[in-house]
C-alpha cells in the first residue's frame, strides 16, 4: 500500500507568498503527495502575552511574543487561493491545518477535502466537534497526549459524525527536534491495536530514518517538516529537512513500500532462476551399476539442484539403479 507522504511546509514561508510557492515546488519535485501549510489567526490562537516554546525562543527573537511571531506568519484568504492554484499547477495536493473553527470554515469553503488536527487541539472539544460534523477524512496528531486523551478525541469526532474508518492517528512527539530516546515509535502500534484505526507518524526528528522505520512498521501516513534552507529565520526551520533530504526520504520510503511486498512467502521469479545453482540433488558418491541397490553408502547430495530433491532421500534409499551412474552424476528416477 502506498504511504501518504505529507511535506509539512508549516510556517516556513515566513509570510512570503514567493517563498511559499518555492516550498510547493520543492515538495512536488521531491515526489511528496501533499504539501501542508497552517491556517490560523494569531488573534484567535493566542493571547497577546503568551510565551513562546523554548525551541521557538531559540529560533527567533527572544523578546518577541508568540502572538507577534504568529502574526507575521499568517496566510490570508487570497494567499490560500494563490497557493492552491500553484499546487494544481505543480500536480501536488494542497492541505492546511486549521487551528480554530473559523479557519476550518475557510478551508472548507476553499473545497479542502481532508482535515488535519494538530497536536495542540486534541483536547479542544468544540474544535473537534466542529471538524467531526464535516464528515470528511481526518488526520489527527497526538503529540503531548496519552491514550485516554486520544480515545476521547476519537469519540468526540465519531459522535459528531466522522466514522473511525475515516480517521488516521499520527503518533508524534511535540519537540523540535525530537531526540531519539523520545520517539517511542512502538507507541504507533499501541494506538493502532487499542483503537482499531489507521496510523502514521508525524516526524520531528532531525533525520529521515525514523520516518522510514515507521513505514516499515505499518505507517500509512508520514508527515515531515521541510524548508528550502535551514538557515532561514523562523521557528521551525532548524528542525526541517532541506529539499535534497526530502527527496531522499521520499525515495527511501517508496523503496521500503516495494520491499514490504504482499506478505506471502514464496520464491520470486528472480529467485527461481537461482534454485538449480543454490540447491542440491541426490547424486552418486561412487560408480553405480544398473540394478545396484541405492544406499547411503553410494549416494550423497550435491549441487546442482535440477535432479531429485534430497527431501526424497528416504524414498530413493533401497530402490534399484535404472542405469549406470558415474561418480557425482545426478540420480534419475
Amino acid at each position: 500500500m502506498k504511504t501518504l507522504l505529507i511535506a509539512e511546509a508549516g510556517v516556513n514561508h515566513n509570510g512570503a507568498i514567493a517563498l511559499a510557492k518555492s516550498l510547493i515546488d520543492a515538495a512536488a519535485d521531491a515526489g511528496a503527495d501533499i504539501v501542508k501549510f497552517q491556517t490560523f489567526s494569531a488573534d484567535r490562537l493566542v493571547s497577546i502575552s503568551a510565551d513562546k516554546a523554548e525551541y521557538q525562543v531559540e529560533a527567533s527573537d527572544p523578546t518577541e511574543t508568540q502572538h507577534a511571531m504568529l502574526k507575521r506568519l499568517e496566510l490570508g484568504e487570497s494567499m490560500h487561493v494563490d497557493l492552491i492554484k500553484h499546487c494544481k499547477l505543480r500536480g501536488i495536493q494542497f492541505l492546511s491545518t486549521a487551528f480554530d473553527t473559523e479557519s476550518v470554515d475557510l478551508l472548507l469553503a476553499l473545497d479542502q477535502q481532508l482535515f488535519k488536527i494538530p497536536s495542540g487541539e486534541i483536547t479542544n472539544l468544540p474544535y473537534l466537534r466542529h471538524i467531526g460534523r464535516i464528515g470528511k477524512p481526518v488526520i489527527i496528531s497526538t503529540g503531548m497526549s496519552n491514550m485516554n486523551e486520544i480515545g476521547a478525541a476519537l469519540s468526540a469526532l465519531e459522535a459528531a459524525g466522522t466514522p473511525r474508518s475515516l480517521i488516521t492517528v499520527l503518533h508524534c512527539t511535540t519537540n523540535y527536534p525530537t531526540a531519539m530516546p523520545d520517539v517511542n515509535l512502538r507507541a504507533m502500534l499501541t494506538i493502532k491495536d487499542a483503537f482499531g484505526v489507521s496510523v502514521g507518524y508525524s516526524d520531528h526528528t532531525s533525520g529521515i530514518e525514523v520516518s522510514i522505520a515507521a513505514v516499515a512498521m505499518g505507517a500509512t501516513v508520514i508527515e515531515k517538516h521541510f524548508t528550502t534552507d535551514r538557515s532561514l529565520p523562523g521557528p521551525d526551520q532548524k528542525a526541517s529537512l532541506e529539499p535534497d533530504e526530502l527527496t531522499e526520504m521520499v525515495e527511501a520510503i517508496r523503496n521500503i513500500e516495494l520491499a514490504l511486498g504482499d506478505g506471502e512467502k514464496k520464491a520470486t521469479v528472480s529467485e527461481s532462476e537461482n534454485m538449480p545453482v543454490a540447491r542440491k540433488s541426490i547424486v552418486a558418491s561412487c560408480a553405480i551399476k544398473i540394478g545396484d541397490k541405492l544406499t547411503e553408502a553410494n549416494l550423497t547430495t550435491k549441487r546442482p539442484g535440477f535432479g531429485i530433491s534430497p527431501m526424497e532421500w528416504d524414498r530413493i534409499i533401497g530402490t534399484l539403479a535404472t542405469r549406470d551412474f558415474a561418480v557425482g552424476e545426478v540420480i534419475e528416477r
